[in-house]
């Protein structure tokens, strides 16, 4: 049976790191049961035994104050981990350990793993890992989590403390509050209240602290107890406040930070220099954070990565187009004609096929964005835009919101939608969940991907940065029309940690990398096959009625018996088009125009073409043709289905049933297409409704179905109104 551990730690201590380099690929991804934060667990073989690694939410404290905080605390008093590993960046020691208290204090069995030891040498930071140890009562592993280094010494104190029992530490928090715990402590036991889960003593501190998952808890175990409870807790507040004009969760939290200093003065950390000497971090920053260098440096990041995605990805996007064209063809020849080869063909291979022919392009995104993240980057964009998003009604914290979006792009709206729990001021949180979805997740990818080939070959990078630009603009306008008008309201501080650069590691990279490529594979195979084999049957069904099929054949017997019988039999024999006769050519393309017009009529006569059809009245005027429009009816599944069912409709109504030309060549030769009609199309992709998923996510966020809707409604509209101005100002432009 393997050893459960558990990884805790504050955002940017390198829990993430720690465990990629403990589990490697053995790596599981999933949700928490019941909410939507991200839960990752692995094995990890070693000479110290095997051990199953959780890692669970990046948290500052264990007062449920935020979803990551209340799962955390949820998994480690409901599974009981036999050790749980608190990671604590040792250039920031004092503020790391405040955590390491809090499970200290629940009795939790801890050992420390101070990491990014290589940071503090270079800070002139000098830890006695030793007396730290016995001063906390709990084993300390120095490490560097990014190398691997301290790994196995890590394993081997786990190994050795799993059977070692762990007391609840006790910090005293002063007069008053250590006299109302103990009244506190005095109750709860006496009513067994809440100690099959927790230590009373913890239980008295989460009253004082106001922590609403115990306080809801405890009323409905035992009202009476809880109401005694409260009534101690609010009687101290009032002393407090009269007396000392604090309130207990604040003074709570100073005594930690005292105990914790007390700790470190106890010749457990030393510097070598001047502790206010201008670290490297800081020297970059004053670059990389100017004021005005800063954002035009971040714009050439952005360009660079984009034209590092479009130069090193069109190669492999060749070569997937080529086995899926491959796969097609010799599906075409095996299969007799009907509806079982038309759904495979058309239905799966080309719509599937269509969308994963852009796994090299997301790969080659997703690796360049893990770099600017994992060498924390990332942050500082967050934090220059935050200067802008204040302008705007927003909150700092939305700036992390708009980038796991797709701010930057590759990202997705659904964990962005979640971020924006992380603002407490509630009309913040609405208008950034309600802008979110006008990022460049990694649906609207391929979409781009296709268009920018066909249309802007040569101005690939810039295009994608034009994108990006206009999704950040339109998201922040929106924003400041909703603050202004239906969700009104003052803006609250922000403050942020900026962690310090480091160079990524490249296996680091390459987890992240797979990761997220995987999702968006695994999408391609589950949701886009069902939806674009849906979307197949849309476009096939009814077909063309007895009298129309009769006229379609009438034509083709019309112009077989004009010619004589070896024209027909060299047509039959002959597959080398070149090496036919004049007047067989003219027959074969002749009868490939009328099937070519009959797959078209097919497809126009089905419930999909009817839609299209219906919605051209007022989708020509943004340069929508009416297949086009089947696809963005589709895209509210899911954005990436617009590729998949334009290839099907191209498919389905091509004019030439043998060409093998990918899906952007034959969108740059049809008729009515170009690079203003394909630019509009990418407004319009930009802004229209989220797709479903999202749209119940916001839903299930805001608690009411009134704001999805509104999601829809406005963001089409906008979409639209958006897309007929590129459109018909661009028409004017270019002719």
């Amino acid at each position: 049976m393997s050893v459960v551990i558990a990884l805790a730690g504050n955002p940017n201590a390198g829990k993430t790191t720690l465990f990629n380099e403990l589990t490697g690929a053995r790596q599981q991804v999933g949700n928490y049961p019941g909410v939507t934060v991200e839960k990752k667990q692995g094995i990890c073989v070693s000479e110290a035994g095997t051990f199953e690694i959780i890692d669970l939410p990046g948290t500052y404290s264990l007062t449920a104050y935020s979803l990551e905080e209340v799962v955390a605390r949820d998994y480690l008093v409901n599974e009981k981990p036999d050790m749980v590993v608190n990671i604590v960046d040792a250039s920031n020691l004092e503020r790391n350990l405040y955590l390491s208290v809090q499970f200290m204090e629940m009795g939790i069995p801890v050992c420390l793993a101070l990491n990014m030891m290589d940071v503090a040498q270079k800070r002139g930071i000098e830890i006695d890992v030793d007396r730290l140890s016995e001063l906390l009562g709990i084993p300390v592993v120095p490490m560097v989590a990014r190398t691997g280094k301290g790994k196995k010494e890590l394993l081997a104190q786990v190994a050795k403390g799993i059977d070692k029992p762990a007391s609840p530490l006790f910090i005293s928090y002063g007069q008053d509050i250590d006299k109302a715990l103990d009244e506190m402590e005095e109750i709860i036991e006496e009513n067994h209240f809440l100690t099959d889960i927790y230590p009373a003593r913890w239980v008295g501190l989460k009253y004082f602290e106001n922590d609403t998952q115990i306080l809801e808890l405890g009323a409905t175990r035992d009202q009476e107890t809880a109401d005694k409870l409260m009534d101690i807790g609010e009687k101290l507040q009032r002393h407090m406040s009269a007396t000392l004009d604090v309130h207990p969760e604040g003074m709570i939290a100073d005594q930690r930070y005292g105990f914790i200093n007390s700790v470190l003065k106890q010749n457990v950390i030393r510097f070598a220099y001047d502790r206010n000497r201008l670290q490297r971090s800081d020297q970059i920053d004053k670059v990389l954070t100017n004021r005005f260098l800063g954002p035009l440096i971040m714009v050439g990041v952005l360009a660079a990565l984009y034209q590092f995605t479009f130069t090193y990805s069109a190669l492999p996007v060749e070569w997937v187009d080529g086995i899926f064209g491959w796969i097609s063809g010799v599906t075409d020849a095996v299969l007799p004609d009907g509806l079982l080869k038309s759904m495979i063909v058309s239905g799966i291979i080309d719509g599937v096929g269509g969308v994963m022919g852009f796994v090299p392009l997301i790969m080659f995104m997703f690796l360049g964005i893990s770099f600017i993240e994992d060498s924390g980057y990332l942050a500082r964009m967050a934090f220059m835009l935050d200067r802008v998003f204040r302008i705007f009604g927003l909150h700092g914290s939305s700036v992390m919101a708009f980038i796991v979006s797709g701010g930057i792009a590759g990202g997705c709206a659904v964990p962005g939608v979640m971020a924006a729990r992380t603002l407490k001021s509630p009309r913040e949180r609405l208008a950034t969940l309600l802008t979110v979805p006008f990022m460049n997740c990694g649906a609207k990818l391929p979409v781009y991907a296709l268009l920018i080939a066909a249309f802007f070959p040569k101005k690939q990078a810039m295009i994608m940065v034009l994108l990006t630009l206009i999704s950040w603009i339109g998201a922040l306008l929106v924003a400041k029309l909703l603050r202004t008008t239906v969700i009104r309201g003052e803006s609250t501080p922000f403050v942020m940690e900026l962690p310090p650069y480091r160079f990524p590691t490249l296996k680091g990279l390459w987890i992240h990398t797979w990761e997220r490529t995987w999702q968006y594979m695994k999408k391609a195979g589950t949701v886009i096959l069902g939806i674009s084999i849906l979307l197949w049957a849309m476009m096939t069904f009814p077909g063309l009625d007895d009298t129309t099929t009769a006229q379609f054949e009438s034509r083709r017997t019309a112009i077989t018996d004009a010619v004589t019988a070896d024209v027909l039999k060299e047509i039959e024999t002959v597959d080398n088009a070149a090496e036919l006769s004049p007047e067989a050519r003219k027959l074969k393309d002749a009868l490939a125009g009328i099937d070519g017009q009959q797959a078209q009529t097919r497809l126009e006569n089905s419930v999909a073409g009817r839609m299209g059809k219906a919605l051209e009245k007022i989708s020509y005027l943004a340069g929508f043709d009416w297949r086009t429009n089947i696809a963005l009816v589709g895209g509210f599944a899911a954005k990436e289905v617009v590729v998949s069912t334009l290839g099907t409709a191209y498919s389905l109504g091509d004019v030439d049933p043998e060409s093998t030309d990918s899906l952007g060549e034959r969108l740059a030769k049809a008729p009515g297409w170009g690079p203003v009609t394909a630019f509009a199309l990418m407004i319009f992709t930009i802004f229209y409704a989220p797709c479903f998923v999202t749209v119940v996510c916001i839903a299930r966020e805001t608690g009411s179905w009134k704001w999805a809707a509104f999601s829809v409604g406005f963001n089409t509209v906008l979409a639209f109104v958006l897309s007929v101005l590129t459109y018909q100002v661009g028409s004017l432009l270019v002719n």
